[in-house]
C-alpha cells in the first residue's frame, strides 16, 4: 500500500510536542481592533512577555549574556534552549518560531466593553513547559490594553480562563494552574493512526481559513498547485521536527515532491487578498497578501494525507505566528 512508504518513516521517534490553549477574555473597555487581529496579539504578545521575563532591561538581546536561558529569546529570538547549537540546515532560512497565535476569525472591529472574545495558542516542543509565562504576559496585555487608543488608552481586558481539551487549566477566580501535560500530543505520531486503513487515491478539499503566503521559485504563488502546497508542508513539517521536535524526519523529500506534481486541481476558488497591518519594528503600515479560498485535488496518493493533517494543526507558509496559514482538509 502506498500509505506504508510514507508512514513508517515518521512512526515512534519523530514527533513534535504540541499544545493548543484557549484563552477566553472579557473587555472591560471599549475596544476597536483591525479585521484581522493575528499581528495585533502577535505585537503586544511579544512586548508583555519580554516586559515579564527581561532581567536586564536595557541590554539588548544579541549581547544578553542570559539569552541562552531566556524565554523571550528562545519565542521569539529563534535562541536555541538545549544541550548543543541548533542543526545547520541550509535549506531553511531561520528556525521557526515554537508558537502560532490563532485569533478570532471574525472580521468585526467595535467591541463593547463586557463583550467576551477569545484565541488560541500553539505551542510546539519545549515552549510548551513555558505556558505559565505566556498566561502572565497575557493577564499583563489586559491590564496595559489593546487596539486603537482612545483618549490616551488602549482597551483593558480581563482573562477569565485557559482551558485545553475541555479541562479548565487556570481561571481568573483562583488564579492557579493545574497541571497541563497531559494533555499535550506527539504529532504528527497521533496523527498516523488516523490513515492507517486509507490506501490508493482520495479527493481532498483544501479550504484556505487565513490567508496563505508561500513562495515557489522566490516569488508568492497566487494559486495552489497541489506540488506547491506540499512543498510547503514537507518545509513545516522539516523545520518543526528539526528545530522543536525529535529531529529531522528522514524522508524521501525528492519523490514526495515529484509524485505531487502529478496530482491535478479539480475544483479551485482560490483568489488573493491584501490585508493591512503596522509594524512597530519598521514603523510603518505594510500590506500582507495571501491565497484565500478553497481547492479540491483529484486522486491525492494516501502518503499525502499524514502531511496535510499535520499542517492543518500548525499552520504553514510564511507569517505563521501571526495565525495564517491556518487550513481545513477534507478527505471523500
Amino acid at each position: 500500500e502506498v500509505v506504508l512508504l510514507f508512514m513508517p518513516c515518521l512512526e515512534g521517534a519523530m514527533t513534535v510536542v504540541f499544545g493548543r490553549y484557549n484563552f477566553s477574555c472579557v473587555f472591560k473597555d471599549d475596544a476597536t481592533l483591525p479585521e484581522y487581529k493575528g499581528s495585533t496579539f502577535r505585537g503586544v504578545l511579544g512586548h508583555a512577555l519580554k516586559k515579564v521575563v527581561c532581567a536586564l532591561k536595557r541590554q539588548l538581546c544579541e549581547e544578553c549574556l542570559l539569552r541562552q536561558t531566556c524565554v523571550y529569546a528562545f519565542v521569539f529570538e529563534g535562541v536555541h534552549h538545549g544541550s548543543g547549537p541548533y542543526p545547520e540546515k541550509k535549506r531553511i532560512a531561520a528556525p521557526p518560531n515554537p508558537y502560532v497565535i490563532e485569533p478570532p476569525l471574525e472580521t468585526k472591529t467595535a467591541y463593547k466593553a463586557g463583550e467576551p472574545f477569545e484565541f488560541t495558542l500553539l505551542l510546539f516542543g519545549k515552549a510548551n513547559e513555558y505556558l505559565p509565562y505566556f498566561i502572565y504576559a497575557i493577564e499583563q496585555i489586559g491590564r496595559t490594553g489593546i487596539g486603537r487608543r482612545t483618549k490616551g488608552k488602549a482597551a483593558g481586558f480581563t482573562l477569565r480562563t485557559v482551558c485545553s481539551s475541555g479541562r479548565e487549566l487556570y481561571s481568573f477566580t483562583t488564579r492557579q494552574m493545574s497541571s497541563f501535560q497531559d494533555l499535550q500530543t506527539n504529532l504528527p505520531d497521533d496523527l498516523i493512526g488516523e490513515y492507517q486503513g486509507q490506501a490508493g487515491m482520495c479527493t481532498v478539499k483544501i479550504t484556505l481559513n487565513t490567508p496563505l503566503r508561500l513562495k515557489y521559485r522566490s516569488r508568492l504563488e497566487p494559486d495552489l498547485p497541489f506540488h506547491v502546497l506540499i512543498r510547503a508542508g514537507l518545509r513545516r513539517l522539516s523545520s518543526l521536527l528539526t528545530y522543536h521536535g525529535s529531529g529531522e524526519p528522514q524522508l524521501d523529500y525528492k519523490g514526495l515532491v515529484h509524485r505531487a506534481m502529478d496530482v491535478q486541481v479539480m475544483e479551485s476558488s482560490i483568489r488573493w487578498f491584501d490585508w493591512r497591518r503596522y509594524s512597530n519594528r519598521q514603523e510603518q503600515a505594510m500590506f500582507m497578501g495571501g491565497m484565500v479560498g478553497e481547492v479540491t485535488y483529484a486522486d491525492v496518493p494516501s502518503e499525502y494525507l499524514p502531511i496535510l493533517s499535520f499542517c492543518q494543526e500548525v499552520h504553514l507558509g510564511k507569517q505563521t505566528t501571526f495565525g495564517l496559514g491556518k487550513i481545513t482538509v477534507e478527505l471523500s
